[in-house]
């Protein structure tokens, strides 16, 4: 139990002793209006983190690089005679070979481990409800009721497993007897789109693949969303008792998701990332039930439980995509009541 969680159940115990010392000098008492407050505890809300960008560098113009140490992409001219000058590469004193060909290599995890769901009890937030009687029949009471929630999601986990790796290195021709930039690892050669620049062919020559096998593989992954929820529906109350009441409620669920998220992935000293925001509008509907305890007139300690569904939300993270599953959440409330 983490020490938010310690400190509300502590600040839901201290109203425990006003009530016991509470005279019986009055009757349970239905009132027209009742406003809550309470503190909200959510359950049963994960994140998944699916598939593998691809490494996250960009050439002059833009386009992504195609592979690990460089890329090759078509010039203004369509690569006129099989050349292009929109090439680039990391490293020329490892990267030039002896045969007039410049080697670009791609490294590329074969499969790797299942999609982690990622889940963390409680998250932790608030709610203010609204409840207005309509009418009764009998002892059940009933009427609509109305609320605004906020809720903190933080999820974050890492795995690490095994997997292979396949290398591929193409070799593309340049014209024997002239030079290639120079280019190391903090100063890349990059040429551009317009250009122009040194060429080379446009087809690799040559291209050989190894599979690296038993390669271990980190991943870590972070989301956070800030969820604000709304409720409105009927609800149906009946007393217990002199002081206790039951109600039933249900109805529409409106939630704000405002989330980010990020992510790492690291295999055979090749490390790529992504991370990014969004802000969606989310929809479904809640059930719940509420037991409140009146200590005074006008005052009552409440608690209550809900299910709620806000279905599966999906976006794409810096090439991830993220799966928010919001569609079985289950809620705890604990508060305090006033009626008038």
């Amino acid at each position: 139990m983490n020490q938010a969680t310690r400190s509300l159940l502590f600040g839901i115990v201290l109203l425990l002793p006003a009530a016991a010392r509470a005279q019986a000098s009055y009757t349970n008492v239905i009132a027209t209006n009742r406003l809550s407050f309470s503190a909200r505890m959510g359950f049963n809300i994960s994140a998944t983190f699916k598939g593998v960008a691809p490494a996250p560098r960009v050439a002059p113009d833009g386009s992504p690089y195609n592979y690990d140490d460089g890329y090759v992409h078509t010039d203004v001219s369509g690569n006129f005679g099989g050349q292009t000058w929109n090439w680039g590469y990391d490293n020329s004193a490892s990267q030039i070979s002896v045969n007039n060909t410049i080697l670009l290599s791609r490294t590329t995890p074969d499969g790797g481990g299942a999609p982690q769901a990622l889940e963390e009890n409680p998250s932790l937030g608030g709610e203010i409800t609204y409840n207005r009687l309509l009418g009764a029949k009998d002892k059940w009471h009933y009427g609509f009721e109305a609320a605004a929630n906020y809720l903190n999601i933080s999820l974050h986990g890492s795995q690490t497993f095994s997997g292979n790796m396949s290398r591929v290195t193409d070799a593309y021709p340049f014209t024997s007897g002239t030079t290639p930039p120079t280019a190391t690892p903090g100063n890349p050669y990059q040429g551009s789109f317009n250009g122009p620049g040194f060429v080379i062919g446009d087809t690799p020559t040559n291209s050989v693949t190894v599979l690296v096998p038993g390669i271990p593989i980190v991943d870590n992954q972070r989301y956070d969303g800030d969820l604000w929820g709304f409720r409105l529906g009927p609800y149906v109350e009946v007393p217990l008792g002199e002081r206790w009441n039951l109600a039933f409620s249900g109805g529409l669920a409106l939630g704000l998701l405002n989330s980010s998220a990020s992510w790492s992935q690291t295999a055979g000293g090749t490390s790529i990332s992504g991370s990014g925001s969004d802000f969606a509008l989310l929809w479904g509907y809640y059930v719940g039930a509420n037991v409140s305890y009146q200590f005074s007139e006008h005052w009552s300690a409440v608690g209550g439980a809900q299910f709620q569904s806000l279905g599966t939300y999906t976006h794409t993270y810096g090439g991830r995509d993220v799966e928010v599953d919001l569609s079985h959440a289950l809620f705890v409330t604990l508060g305090v009541s006033y009626t008038f």
